[in-house]
């Protein structure tokens, strides 16, 4: 056996578990046809494609496939706010989606709801299940993760859609293979990884295994930022400029409980500064927003702050008591111009949601999570976008080295994506162009000996 025999041996790869798809929906762009025929032989399969590319279409046709393949039914699990879209986007396409509630709704076919109704469905009745904006999984429990790969262990096919999980750590990576089944976290750490002590999320690529690591990632996950990525040509696929704007006020007022203004360091001391120059943070907002004509997104933290926006704008406010039939109206009313201004939450609206409509928007604080700070940019800075976006962010001084943080998490995160992408785009155009049964077979080539005390 020559060396590199060997080595081929070693090569760790997940099998494909699916189906060759028939005919895709025409309006699907070529790219977006090939990923969803590389979904549909996969069966078990991860899309990180960068917001505004189309994840939603192409989930919709996968699942189709998938039931017109097995005759079963398709779940689709997204955010509140994205489930309606689904519907709308069905229709496009001319995929029926339901919007459901619970087990007793479900109709033959596909159907979406949203990831807090997780418990009142059956997940051993359906032949699929696909998660939209599956990086949003980290933000809930470790019970409602846990569940979620529990209850879907036997679930024949599986997908996972996102724009935000590679670029934050290699623990999502591990989330998602746990997910698809493909390997549990831990396997993956200690196959390809090494830690460095301390923190328990320290962890290295080891230096041999890095083409290896990223080529057993291509065998069930797809990630692109463009569709050039994957040698398609990007043509509509170009953002316009995005126009950062910072804004700090003095923030000269103490905190309470404190004689003087100094910087926050704390995560307490942080959120009683945002208290402190709540007024002056919202009045600066307000005075942008309402100076001209055009549509604005005003993003917040704290409850105050937004009801202290829609006191000075009259802007429409969507908060987490706000029934989901009015959430779904004051997103119409926006998509189709009807209202100018929509203040929420990253929480409630940050995650999925298609706004180009609108190409202005302030948040009007923010916190040390990157992944919101990042996703409430991409509601409106995505594909699809053909005017310049102004993204302002308006902070006090009291709040210390929040700003200062989230550039730091940005810049690993744009590190780490084009790392990814440069490791995994030769590998994945082959992937998707060719599609090719990727096994590891084993020729046992030993005697098996068995113990004398047997």
């Amino acid at each position: 056996m020559t060396y590199a025999e060997f080595l081929a041996r070693k090569h760790i790869a997940d099998v494909p578990t699916g189906f060759e798809p028939g005919p895709l929906p025409g309006k699907l762009f070529a790219w977006q046809a090939d990923i969803a025929r590389w979904g549909c032989r996969r069966g078990r399969a991860a899309l990180f494609e960068d917001c505004g590319l189309g994840k939603t279409p192409q989930q919709l046709a996968i699942a189709q496939q998938i039931v017109d393949h097995t005759g079963g039914n398709v779940l689709i699990l997204a955010p509140l706010g994205v489930v309606a879209q689904h519907v709308r986007e069905g229709q496009k396409f001319g995929i029926a989606v339901h919007r459901v509630r619970d087990q007793s709704e479900v109709q033959p076919g596909i159907n979406v709801s949203n990831y807090e109704r997780l418990h009142l469905f059956d997940l051993s009745r359906f032949v699929a299940l696909i998660l939209d904006e599956s990086s949003i999984l980290k933000s809930f429990d470790g019970a409602t993760r846990t569940a979620i790969i529990e209850k879907s262990a036997r679930t024949e096919y599986k997908l996972a859609c996102t724009a935000t999980a590679a670029p934050n750590d290699y623990m999502e990576l591990g989330n998602h293979a746990e997910y698809l089944g493909v390997m549990t976290g831990s396997e993956m750490f200690s196959t390809f990884f090494v830690h460095d002590g301390g923190e328990t999320s320290q962890w290295r690529l080891k230096g041999h295994a890095e083409k290896e690591f990223w080529r057993w990632v291509c065998s069930w996950a797809i990630n692109i930022r463009k569709p050039s990525d994957l040698g398609y040509d990007d043509g509509a696929f170009t953002l316009p400029p995005l126009r950062m704007h910072e804004h700090i006020v003095d923030g000269n007022q103490k905190m309470d409980g404190y004689l003087f203004a100094l910087p926050a360091s704390t995560l307490a001391e942080r959120r009683l500064a945002r208290k402190a120059t709540l007024g002056e943070r919202s009045r600066l907002a307000a005075d942008m927003a309402t100076s001209d004509r055009d549509q604005w997104l005003l993003w917040c933290n704290l409850n105050a702050e937004a009801d202290e926006l829609e006191r000075l704008t009259g802007f429409s406010q969507i908060a987490g008591c706000t029934p989901e039939a009015d959430r779904e109206k004051i997103a119409l009313a926006f998509l189709d111009g009807s209202i100018r201004g929509v203040i929420t939450k990253p929480s409630i609206w940050g995650y999925g949601m298609n706004l180009q409509c609108c190409h202005k928007a302030a948040a009007v604080g923010i916190s040390d999570s990157y992944e919101d700070f990042y996703q409430v940019i991409r509601r409106i800075w995505r594909f699809g976008q053909t005017s310049p976006v102004d993204f302002h962010i308006i902070i006090s001084r009291l709040e210390g080295a929040v700003l200062a943080n989230i550039k730091r998490k940005e810049a690993n995160a744009m590190r780490m994506a084009t790392e990814m992408v440069r490791n995994m785009a030769d590998i994945s155009s082959a992937e998707i162009k060719g599609i090719t049964r990727d096994i590891t077979p084993y020729h046992p080539t030993t005697a098996m000996a068995i113990p004398q005390w047997l």
